[in-house]
């Protein structure tokens, strides 16, 4: 195992219920899986619930969520979370925030007509806050009186932000503690994205996290080619991997080799067995990175 080996991580789809959350991350533990990557897609599942019931299932994976959209949450309800979250667990939150899907920002009265202004000022407050700081701000959207939090974190809490276009690309690199990039990207557009981030990061080390959809066994091609239209796009052998250990581990160190410093694996919506997944994730395909 190398120095710049990213980490391994597994998406809990909100296509799956919420009464898997507890059994799946035990299995993406006891795997050896180093995240366990929450989602909060309208109108499914919480985010941040679901990150609690994963976190209190566990005793080492962190579990990170990416992302909670910025107009369906007030920032100073959002900084109370990720506070409780990470004195109740240690060390072990990984927060993330981020535009929201538009169309379901819509849905809930919630769309603004600058994203872009919204999340920088919601990043700025939101690390303030869980900074311990007295916050008062008068933006176009977010407005602060004199917040502070009574139990904020008892350390650093890295904030993730993440975003598609290149002005919000951009963002990330310059506010955030690391990006959450979108899915699926082949590696030539994780590539250009992380030169992007990068080039606004203050330090080159700016943690950039991928996801990777993933099949194996019988059909895999057919299951992954499949997968794609319901991300909007067309199949191709750029996204995604389908094989054995080794194809898939080689589809990871593509994306170290551009700056992916967490690779996310993503089970496509009709995976058959998805502990079975898991488990071949974590004891076959890490020992061989």
């Amino acid at each position: 195992m190398t120095t710049d080996q990213p980490k391994l991580g597994l998406a809990f789809v909100p296509t799956l219920p919420p009464e898997r959350f507890r059994p799946l991350a035990a299995t993406a533990e006891a795997a050896g899986l180093d995240e366990l990557w929450m989602w909060e897609d309208c109108f499914k599942e919480s985010g941040v619930a679901g990150s609690a019931i994963a976190l209190g299932a566990t005793e080492r994976i962190t579990v990170a969520l990416g992302l909670m959209p910025a107009p369906l949450r007030n920032v100073a309800l959002t900084a109370m979370e990720i506070a409780t979250l990470d004195r109740a667990f240690p060390g072990r939150f990984l927060p993330g925030i981020g535009h929201g899907v538009q169309s379901w920002m819509g849905q809930v009265g919630g769309r603004v007509a600058s994203p872009l202004t919204l999340l920088r000022e919601y990043a700025l407050a939101l690390r303030a806050l869980l900074d311990g700081e007295e916050v008062s701000t008068d933006g176009r959207y977010v407005k602060l009186d004199q917040v502070k939090l009574d139990w904020p974190p008892q350390r650093r809490v890295p904030l993730l932000l993440g975003g598609t276009g290149p002005k919000s690309l951009a963002l990330c690199g310059e506010l955030g503690d690391g990006t959450m990039l979108a899915s699926p990207l082949s590696v030539d557009e994780v590539a250009a994205a992380a030169q992007v981030i990068k080039s606004a990061a203050p330090s080159d080390d700016h943690p950039i996290v991928a996801s990777l959809i993933v099949t194996t066994g019988a059909g895999a091609q057919e299951r992954l080619d499949a997968e794609m239209p319901r991300w909007q796009r067309e199949p191709s052998p750029e996204l995604g991997v389908a094989g054995d250990a080794p194809a898939i581990a080689e589809a990871v160190r593509r994306l170290a080799a551009v700056g992916c410093t967490s690779v996310v694996f993503q089970p496509t919506e009709d995976e058959p067995d998805l502990d079975g997944l898991v488990r071949f994730l974590g004891e076959q395909v890490k020992p061989l990175l």
